[in-house]
């Protein structure tokens, strides 16, 4: 099992749910090093002034934001520790949204989050009362020392949490030259488009990850396997990464915290915008 890679809270009006966020995913993405071909010693990669070439100390690198083609700006470690985000160790619920309206270009690394062994109660209760909901929490937190954007999701018997990427990181489809009109309009006939119809009805099936797999891994794998076998194999050492402390919790009264939140949050929120009235619609 892996290793929780952060621990902390969601916060979700005034309950506090005691968490530990683990990976979700595991990279299979096959890399390589570079080895020195006598002796196999791992190749660094050689610091260089890439306008003369030369080899440059490191005590005169310095860190720049490039705010103009070829122009910078040099910040110093001071100056961007400053800005970055205080890690706050909590999963901020800032509104809840119907899954559907979160595109999928939005999504980016998915997370499980495991209750804290006192943290039962209050974790089923979000859990459940989510998947009732048919919604998906948007959240704050800060991870790896960066601020994301994540969606708070009840997958099954357990709350997975989602990083999403920032509008500002998301391209929309006027960023793509020649996209054609619609079908009919390119010349699609409605035969043709029916013909198109039938051979993905032909090709539906049900979503099985098990059915894909990475091809060029595996052959990767099966190479290195007899290399090993072979006895071309060259050892290396791993370095283990320190757990994180670990954070205690509070045992609280659900009901009183649930009442205190929805008081709360009655005084504080805006009145709700009239629903739009029915009839034709607007130009």
């Amino acid at each position: 099992m892996p290793r929780a890679i952060w621990k902390g809270a969601v916060t979700f009006g005034l309950v506090y749910v005691p968490v530990e966020v683990f990976p979700a995913t595991q990279s299979e993405r096959t890399g390589f090093n570079l080895l020195d071909r006598r002796t196999l010693d791992p190749v660094g990669y050689q610091q260089i002034n890439k306008r003369t070439g030369k080899p440059i100390r490191h005590a005169d690198i310095v860190r720049g934001y490039e705010y103009e083609k070829g122009a910078y700006v040099v910040m110093s470690d001071e100056e961007i520790k400053a800005a970055s985000p205080e890690s706050t160790q909590t999963v901020d619920l800032l509104a809840f949204v119907e899954a559907p309206q979160v595109s999928f270009l939005y999504l980016d690394t998915p997370y499980w989050l495991a209750p804290d062994k006192r943290a039962g109660k209050a974790y089923a209760l979000l859990r459940d009362a989510l998947a009732a909901s048919g919604k998906i929490g948007i959240a704050s937190v800060v991870l790896h020392s960066r601020q994301h954007l994540a969606a708070l999701v009840a997958a099954g018997p357990a709350l997975a949490l989602q990083t999403l990427r920032w509008a500002t990181e998301v391209r929309g489809f006027d960023a793509v030259k020649r996209l054609p009109k619609r079908a009919k309009a390119a010349g699609v006939s409605t035969h043709e488009l029916q013909m198109a119809r039938n051979l993905i009805d032909d090709m539906s099936t049900d979503w099985d990850p098990e059915t894909y797999h990475d091809t060029y891994r595996d052959a990767i794998l099966e190479l290195a396997g007899r290399k090993v076998r072979e006895g071309k194999a060259h050892e290396l050492t791993r370095v283990e990464a320190p757990a994180p402390e670990r954070r205690g919790a509070d045992i609280v009264d659900l009901s009183e915290l649930l009442k205190r939140s929805l008081g709360k949050r009655g005084a504080s929120a805006p009145p709700a915008k009239p629903a739009p009235k029915r009839g034709r619609r607007a130009a």
